[in-house]
């Protein structure tokens, strides 16, 4: 059975290739969700990616995955560190759901060691570029898969 899987990308996340390379590597998002797609056909997930500069869109992709979806993949860029929101629509819908950062957010700026997103993750992953897709899809699967 193919497991549906939201996969979320904030704000700024649509310049990636061209956005600070150095820290966040030369892929572009769309590369990302091609090596992320190959993964998760692998593992039978169905990967649903969207990505969205405006926080209340995130918040309606949240609250409408509950129906479909069965887990979130969620790269929330800044909102992580700002949304109540966010984390609220996150609780809301009870599905797992996996943080994912492409730089390791711990060797960066203080501001950045605080994710209102965390605490009800089932993991989080950061610093492994986009592999960090691929890793959070893993970990989908072998939670969904038992």
């Amino acid at each position: 059975m193919v497991i549906p899987v939201l996969v979320l990308n904030g704000p700024n996340l649509n310049l990636l290739g061209t956005r600070e390379p150095a820290i966040y590597g030369s892929l572009t998002l769309a590369e990302i969700e091609r090596l992320a797609r190959q993964r998760a056909q692998a593992l039978d997930l169905a990967p649903d990616f969207r990505q969205s500069n405006h926080e209340g869109e995130l918040v309606s992709w949240i609250q409408e995955a509950g129906r479909p979806a069965r887990a979130i993949v969620i790269n929330a860029g800044a909102y992580t560190h700002t949304s109540l929101a966010i984390a609220d629509a996150l609780k809301a819908v009870a599905l797992p759901y996996w943080e994912v950062h492409l730089s390791n957010i711990y060797r960066r700026e203080p501001f950045r060691h605080h994710s209102y997103l965390s605490a009800g993750a089932e993991g989080v992953i950061c610093g492994l570029g986009g592999l960090g897709y691929c890793a959070a899809l893993e970990a989908v699967a072998a939670k969904l898969r038992g």
